[in-house]
């Protein structure tokens, strides 16, 4: 038995997410624990997405702030688990992803692993996705191998939805390979629009889309990016799906409430997840849902109405609380990677063959 700490800091930018698992012939959770993360700090990891002046010294001091933040958790995590660090045989960090342009031959996350592995004592596993990139794959999603060995039944027919600022899904299917791709905005443009509008990080439950109206018009045109065309393998992130791309088509639409283009947006989440499952894995059986989406009511409602076939339910129903899914694959990807374990799958992100991903920091 070994034990693994796992960190995922995602798309949502809320917070750090920490997971302690015994990885032996099966993957267990020991105990979690979160950071939110500091207004500042958040804020200069959103300006990063995009190009701005001096981009290299402000990505050097906002990942040396990560790291002291993942260090204040992992210290946190330890804590409450009554764990030593010299217990831990490596921390997975998935760190800070920046940028993500697979077409272009490249994804960026920053983290510091050097800092994190001073500050904990611990050996940290990080750059998850280069490996996968470099060997002609999308580098994501990531977690597809680990929803595998976590959820797979010979039975069953299944999909592990992850709804975190974007959102994807991994096809499980016995007898045939793993298949899995990001499906377009999970979160992402939900929070975006509120906090413009109402200064709230979130849409509790959905409540403020359900108070608007789906305008048909204008989720027609969301649809029409070509990005829904596509199949898999294909990844995204904040590259294509920010408020500049939803301003542009929202000109066409300049008396439009607020609320009615909330209600939009949770529309154009549920029918991207939902087509494009349905499109790959048309006799799926179970929807197995991970990630903060999986707490918004109005959006597991709308989700359960377009996939009236599947059982849909939250990765409790199956031993797994959904906010900790993510942080606990890390935590496995980095066993995977101390262990020589390939852990990408190129029937997900296209790569030439399996690989061994990750880049060991010693403690």
């Amino acid at each position: 038995m070994s034990f693994y700490i796992g960190v995922m800091s995602g798309t949502s930018l809320d917070g750090l997410d920490f997971a302690l698992i015994e990885q032996g012939q099966r993957t267990t959770l020991l105990e979690t624990h979160y950071e939110p993360m500091p207004g500042q700090l958040k804020q200069d990891l959103l300006d990063l997405c995009t190009s701005a002046s001096d981009e290299l010294a402000r990505a050097a001091i906002a990942e040396q702030a990560w790291a002291k933040l993942a260090s204040t958790g992992v210290h946190q995590l330890l804590h409450k688990a009554q764990f030593v660090p010299s217990a831990i045989r490596a921390i997975g960090s998935h760190g800070q992803t920046v940028r993500h342009e697979p077409q272009r031959g490249f994804s960026i996350q920053i983290g510091h692993p050097s800092l994190l592995a001073e500050l904990t004592g611990i050996s940290v596993v990080t750059d998850f996705r280069r490996r996968d990139i470099a060997a002609g794959g999308q580098g994501a999603p990531l977690v597809p191998a680990f929803h595998e060995t976590m959820f797979s039944d010979a039975e069953r027919i299944r999909a592990v939805l992850n709804i975190g600022g974007f959102s994807n899904v991994s096809l499980l299917h016995s007898g045939t390979p793993t298949r899995g791709f990001d499906c377009g905005p999970g979160n992402v443009l939900l929070d975006a629009w509120i906090n413009r509008h109402q200064g709230q990080p979130y849409d509790r439950d959905g409540n403020w889309a359900s108070s608007g109206h789906v305008n048909h018009q204008l989720l027609t045109l969301l649809l029409s990016d070509k990005f829904f065309s596509t199949h898999g393998p294909k990844s995204t992130g904040r590259e294509l799906f920010n408020l500049p791309w939803l301003d542009t088509h929202l000109a066409s639409f300049p008396d439009l409430a607020p609320q009615d283009v909330q209600a939009t947006l949770l529309e154009l989440t549920a029918r991207s997840i939902s087509e494009s499952l349905m499109a790959a894995q048309p006799d799926a059986e179970d929807v197995l849902v991970c990630g903060g989406g999986a707490h918004n009511t109005a959006l597991m409602q709308r989700l359960r109405a377009l996939l009236p076939t599947c059982e849909l339910a939250s990765t409790t129903s199956y031993g797994v609380e959904p906010d900790w899914l993510e942080a606990m694959a890390f935590a496995w990807l980095a066993h995977c990677c101390i262990e020589g374990i390939a852990a990408n799958r190129p029937s997900v992100t296209g790569a030439r063959g399996l690989r061994i991903l990750g880049a060991i920091y010693p403690a």
